[in-house]
């Protein structure tokens, strides 16, 4: 059986398991500690506080030091209200490409891995390798986060990673911050025609939108000269305004639920303490003055740092050796790798497919994508012996 195959088998799988960030993962994980088992690893896994989700981290070759860890997250986004045209937990193959919610973003990468695990195994590996498989990537980095404390509470310090988000194999050596929010607004019901005896958090989340929209335009004038981005500045997004419940009824409760993607971290602190201030000094005096106990409140979903380009960076420089790439870029989105990069790893996001599918209906990945994953994740393991 080629790799190509057992690749196509696995991911059949992982496609299978609805791992959409609001529900549990733990099926998805233990099939794939099972693989990992049968490979010969040796396999943790780790469950979240509420034992619903789970990161899975193993290994193969050698304790210690150094090595490399390949990297995916297991959860997708949802297919509510969109227009499939298969059913999106069910991998269908067609014109050359794998659809099914989860196979550029990214579960193709984990089945590529998994899939070339046993020929890892049968080497002599001088330097270990892991596998890194975490929970909620897609809600603020959860597991990601989780995952890395817990490997510096241990002391284990792999490294190098690659983080196998979708790049059409594009090695990414830099790329934004992302911060998710949801401001909460309390305010105090009452009836429609009486609009001045009840404090509506709906027109008061309006309010805190217009702000947000007055600082993307900041932001802009704040752009690094240097900025390689694309666009190049910090951006900010409001995602959604959640409130009320009929036309004549005052809502006293709203919120809102916004991102930030800091091209430098002094942006993310300019945003947030103008915010801060703005709510202390305009919004609540006046929402309090009718009823005081009113209030708006952040929730911090995740604040996860950039990828840093470093000028320094073995492992960029080694898959650009692996796939003849002759030169890297930055993107825009986020992901784990600033997190493993906390830790003094060497960091590059590359992966099968494009990020211009993820997230949307008829989700696909092109199989000779996956097939240039395999021959770099081949010619990767004559190098770790």
């Amino acid at each position: 059986m080629t790799a190509l195959v057992r690749t196509e088998e696995i991911l059949r799988d992982l496609v299978a398991f609805p791992t959409v960030s609001t529900d549990p993962n733990l099926e998805c994980i233990a099939y794939l500690a099972e693989r990992l088992t049968d490979a010969g690893a040796r396999v943790e896994v780790h469950a979240d506080p509420t034992g619903t989700k789970a990161n899975l981290w193993a290994t193969l070759g050698p304790e210690g030091d150094g090595g490399m860890v390949l990297s995916g997250h297991t959860d997708v986004v949802p297919v509510a209200d969109q227009a499939w045209s298969s059913d999106p937990f069910a991998l269908v193959e067609r014109d050359g490409r794998w659809f099914g919610r989860g196979t550029c973003d990214m579960k193709g990468f984990i089945a590529g891995v998994v899939a070339m695990a046993p020929a890892f195994a049968a080497l002599p590996l001088a330097r270990p390798v892991h596998f890194a498989f975490t929970h909620d990537e897609e809600v603020g980095c959860l597991g990601g986060a989780a995952l890395v404390t817990m490997l510096a509470e241990r002391g284990v310090r792999p490294a190098a990673a690659i983080v196998g988000e979708p790049t059409e194999m594009r090695i990414i050596e830099g790329h934004k911050g992302c911060c998710e929010y949801t401001t909460h607004f309390t305010g105090l019901e009452g009836h429609g025609s009486g609009p001045d005896r009840g404090v509506n958090a709906v027109e008061y989340a309006v309010r805190y939108v217009s702000r947000l929209m007055a600082l993307k335009d900041q932001l802009r004038a704040r752009c690094p000269a240097n900025s390689r981005f694309d666009p190049p500045w910090t951006t900010i997004n409001t995602g959604a305004l959640i409130g009320g419940v009929m036309h004549n009824v005052i809502p006293g409760k709203a919120r809102v639920e916004w991102e930030m993607r800091p091209v430098v971290w002094e942006d993310a602190d300019f945003v947030k303490s103008d915010l801060e201030a703005f709510c202390r000094d305009e919004l609540l005096p006046l929402m309090r003055a009718v009823h005081p106990q009113a209030d708006i409140v952040t929730e911090v979903i995740g604040e996860v740092a950039g990828l840093e380009p470093m000028e320094h960076n073995a492992v960029r420089d080694l898959v650009m050796e692996l796939t003849g790439a002759n030169g890297t870029d930055l993107v825009p989105f986020g992901t784990e790798a600033g997190l493993f990069q906390s830790l003094a790893m060497d960091v590059i996001v590359c992966g099968p497919g494009s990020i211009a599918q993820a997230h949307k209906p008829d989700e696909y990945l092109a199989i000779d994508q996956m097939a240039q994953c395999l021959t770099m994740l081949e010619r990767l393991r004559a190098r770790l012996v």
